[in-house]
């Protein structure tokens, strides 16, 4: 058997915990490669399949109970602080907000399924004040649904390897460099896809003062003010629930639907609180393809402009351009 092979084998449970936990506490390294390993391994009774799946589950509890504590504790600050680790920040937030909006708890029984959700999914939960119990239930059959899912495939693979002894010999000796290459390839995509959209960004966006600027040049005209979109999530509201000067709240999955309102002659400024202003990128380009062109997403966002100490203001509800008939509310966070 294989040094590295033989190595996994005598410490598989360590090393899954160990691995499970490094990754759901935020780090960018996959692992199902992993699970699928242990998986194709537990068909030969090289390692324990209820031993495997415990360390995982247990890897992940402990990670998810002290992200939850966190997001109760500190909100979006550690939030953000996770989406900067994150390869997949470009949606972490602005997805499972909206996840956790239309579907409440349920959300913990896929998150683990989609990048950029897994990690942030349990300290929202936290942010929005979910019962503990509650939490813990859906967490852990997320997790069981999670882990089971990839470590049944790794079984199915190796019951059907170890039909063809020298299929299994040679996917024995050849099985180290597999999963190396496996979470190289792995990373490798996401890092590519990370930068491709940070670079995009970085052709798009406005400074801080450049918006302070055109407004205090067009203070005397309104006509002449920049149309100021606030994308933020309403759980984003929490911290700090005022605005931009004259900014309007429109949802980002409700910006079509208000292109209407949204004028031409005007610059379009778009802010959220995302890393790196992901929200307000896609949203830009989402204009662009309706044909409005003069939008740009605002560097460092909500934060970044607070940061700088421009002026902040409470947000009018009646504003003509925030009308029930154009703009939806804010929608109210279901527990379950």
């Amino acid at each position: 058997m294989p040094i590295a092979i033989e190595f996994f084998v005598g410490h598989a449970y360590a090393i899954l915990f160990l691995w499970v936990l490094i990754e759901q506490l935020g780090l960018p390294i996959p692992s199902i490669p992993l699970l699928l390993t242990a998986g194709t391994l537990s068909a030969t009774h090289r390692v324990g399949f209820t031993p495997t799946l415990l360390a995982v589950v247990a890897a992940c509890l402990v990670s998810d109970s002290t992200w939850y504590a966190l997001g109760r504790r500190y909100g979006g600050r550690v939030i953000r602080l996770l989406c900067k680790l994150s390869l997949e920040s470009s949606t972490c937030v602005a997805k499972t907000e909206g996840y956790f909006t239309r579907r409440g708890a349920i959300t913990l029984l896929f998150a683990k399924f989609i990048p950029g959700l897994s990690t942030v999914s349990a300290p929202i939960a936290g942010q929005t004040r979910m019962p503990y119990p509650r939490f813990l239930v859906y967490d852990l059959s997320g997790t069981l649904i999670w882990s089971l899912s990839f470590i049944l495939a790794g079984r199915f693979f190796g019951d059907i390897a170890k039909r063809s002894q020298a299929f299994f010999g040679l996917l024995s000796h050849f099985a180290a460099v597999v999963f190396i290459l496996l979470v190289a390839g792995f990373f490798i995509w996401r890092v590519v896809k990370h930068r491709r959209f940070l670079s995009l960004v970085r052709n798009l966006r406005i400074e801080p003062a450049e918006v302070k600027a055109m407004i205090d040049q067009a203070a005397g005209d309104p006509a002449e003010q920049p149309f100021i979109v606030d994308l933020r999530h309403p759980l984003d509201y929490l911290p700090d629930p005022r605005v931009l000067p004259g900014a309007v709240r429109i949802g980002p999955n409700e910006i079509a639907r208000c292109a209407a309102i949204i004028p031409r002659d005007r610059d379009i400024i778009l802010y959220c609180t995302c890393p790196s202003e992901e929200t307000s990128a896609k949203v830009a380009l989402q204009l662009h393809r309706l044909g409005i062109t003069r939008v740009r997403p605002l560097r460092g966002g909500f934060d970044g402009w607070k940061q700088a100490g421009y002026p902040l203001l409470d947000y009018i509800e009646d504003s003509e351009l925030a009308a029930p008939s154009l703009i939806a509310p804010a929608p109210t966070l279901k527990s379950a």
